[in-house]
């Protein structure tokens, strides 16, 4: 796939799909460009059969993503109109995330702050290093979090974390992000990719049919009733029952061997 930026890298490693963004000179802070591209990578990944599970990290050892890129906010987000063209581009990288269909893991090194939160919590499990810091800080900027963003936050931690988040716009602590459910799992920095691999490696080999429609249930019942699709779900779950993998994990339990799932 072409990217229009060096800043964001797209790797694939069997069934694995990395994200990495590479800009650890600003922490990973993600420009305009940074998230024009993470549409093309999601939009390739959804498409390749052959990408089950996509992991995010952050270049070097410093951050995740520390959020946005101040220095563009003088050209590029310096009124109420350009502030619109650059949440349109924003929406479009956040649709691309939320609309995918796969798991997304967010491994977590250092600073995940202000949209690099916003990021991690948009992925499905977040699995982070014991020296982690996590914030909003927008109550220190003067910015404003549109409601997708804050409705995501408070289906994670509830609505009491998600006031003192953004309330106090302090950093919190690996472990504090833990004790509220921000995070899975809290390794050290030196444990983080392989805890993370093996998270992937086990999905990626269970049946992912049922992994897909376990991932959209639970989407579903975020959703307010009157847009909620259980149709949708229905037929997904039907689908589960009348594929080769169900039949597959059926033989496989009884002959006592692994399962070779195939996506069908």
């Amino acid at each position: 796939m072409k990217l229009n930026t060096d800043k964001m890298i797209a790797e694939k490693e069997g069934l694995i799909g990395w994200v990495t963004f590479n800009n650890p000179a600003r922490r990973n802070a993600v420009s305009l460009a940074m998230r024009e591209a993470m549409v093309t990578i999601f939009n390739d990944y959804a498409r390749d059969d052959d990408i089950r599970v996509v992991i995010l990290k952050g270049a070097g050892d410093k951050a995740f993503v520390s959020g946005a890129d101040i220095s563009e906010f003088k050209d590029k987000r310096n009124s109420a109109d350009a502030e619109s063209l650059y949440n349109e581009a924003a929406g479009r990288s956040r649709v691309a995330m939320e609309t995918f269909a796969k798991p997304m893991i967010a491994m977590i090194n250092g600073f995940c702050v202000g949209g690099g939160l916003a990021t991690a919590i948009a992925c499905d499990l977040r699995i982070a290093s014991d020296t982690s810091q996590f914030g909003i800080p927008a109550a220190k900027l003067g910015l404003g979090y549109a409601y997708d963003s804050l409705k995501q936050l408070t289906n994670v931690v509830g609505p009491a974390s998600a006031k003192e988040i953004l309330f106090t716009g302090r950093r919190f602590s690996a472990e504090k992000a833990l004790r509220m459910g921000l995070v899975n799992e809290v390794v050290s920095a030196d444990e983080l990719e392989s805890k993370v691999r093996d998270y992937a490696n086990e999905i990626a080999y269970n049946a992912p049919m049922t992994v897909k429609t376990a991932k959209a249930t639970i989407d579903e019942a975020f959703k307010d009733d009157a847009v909620r699709d259980l149709t949708k779900i229905e037929e997904m779950v039907k689908q589960c029952f009348d594929s080769h993998d169900y039949r597959e994990g059926r033989e496989a339990f009884m002959e006592k061997r692994k399962p070779v799932f195939i996506g069908r």
